[in-house]
């Protein structure tokens, strides 16, 4: 039974808290996180105790780490845990500094086999299948790839202020998808983006609504169209185009209930929030982190991903900013 330390109690800790707390593999000992009500309800919750990292880091017992706190600390406590020899599970992105993450790189190194970062969409079944089949060649060499991203409503614009913005916080999970597809490097990023959903953001120096297109080596060709409100629910969706055909992955609903009557076909409403789109991928990924600390496999995500998935924000945001396209 692996012991973990959880960083950050908000609602996607709560999520890996859980999924460790049931783990047959992982038991959750301490939670760490400066709001101490939100340590204390969630620790209560889950059998776990509250510490400081220091704490954490000094405990031998401990095997791994999950980093699900905010954004700025997430590279500091990578580095700590490191050095202190855990395991590390940490959420995107690693940084929001693009060069402050390169030139911590070769520290993070002596982890790399050891550091499982979360993309969590690799993990859901519907995009691994799409993915094993497409290295299967069932449709041929990939030409295109449309993806679509859409949120239900905006983030508050606290939040917006605090997350690095849309490329950053948004479409980063985007370029992850498009890499782990298009199997080509991307060479080159064009990007519009517009302040179209709410002023507010506008006025917190961020974009609400975008489209990017990515360019591979081989000439490869990648679609992303991203907006904080659909107005209709969570969009998520991926179509790969090849030499011998299509594959697609829909949307998921609330239910698979459809009404068939004189006026038409009426199915259920999309699933509405990430947390529930993806709460088997979230499970999947604890399964994973307990293969990382068995030994038994290395990060299917990682910090090269997280790298390569950074630079593809910073050149969409430098593009959208110019007008023009940006050369990887």
């Amino acid at each position: 039974m692996f012991k973990i330390a959880l960083l950050g109690a908000g609602r996607i800790g709560a999520i890996h808290g859980r999924n460790i707390a049931a783990h047959p593999a992982m038991s959750l000992k301490y939670i760490v996180d400066p709001v101490e009500t939100a340590a204390m309800k969630l620790a209560s919750l889950l059998g776990a105790e509250i510490a400081t990292i220091d704490q954490v880091l000094a405990d031998d017992e401990i095997a791994g780490v999950v980093i699900a706190s905010s954004t700025t600390t997430h590279l500091d406590y990578c580095l700590a845990a490191s050095r202190a020899g855990k395991a590390i599970w940490c959420e995107k992105p690693l940084d929001l500094d693009l060069q402050r993450l390169r030139a911590e790189l070769d520290n993070l190194r002596p982890s790399s086999d050891r550091l499982l970062l979360g993309f969590q969409r690799r993990f859901d079944p519907n995009f691994r299948a799409l993915h094993q089949r497409l290295v299967a060649g069932e449709v041929g060499v990939v030409e295109t790839i449309q993806i679509t991203s859409h949120d239900p409503a905006p983030p508050p614009v606290d939040y917006i202020k605090v997350s690095g913005g849309l490329f950053k916080d948004m479409t980063i999970h985007d370029f992850d998808i498009a890499r782990w597809l298009l199997g080509d490097d991307v060479i080159e990023v064009y990007a519009t983006a517009s302040n179209l959903v709410d002023p507010a953001i506008g006025e917190a120096g961020d974009v609400d609504t975008a489209k990017i297109v990515l360019r591979t080596a081989a000439g490869r060709l990648c679609v992303i169209s991203n907006t904080r409100r659909s107005g209709y629910g969570y969009d998520q969706r991926v179509e790969v185009y090849g030499a011998k055909g299509r594959l697609a992955v829909g949307n998921m609903t609330e239910t698979t209930l459809e009404a068939w009557t004189e006026k038409g076909m009426a199915a259920d409403r999309f699933e509405n929030f990430f947390l529930t789109r993806y709460a088997s991928a979230y499970a999947a990924e604890a399964d994973h982190f307990a293969d990382i600390l068995a030994g038994a496999a290395k990060p299917l995500v990682g910090v090269a991903d997280g790298e390569a998935a950074l630079a593809l924000a910073v050149a969409a945001a430098e593009s959208a900013r110019s007008g023009q396209p940006v050369r990887i």
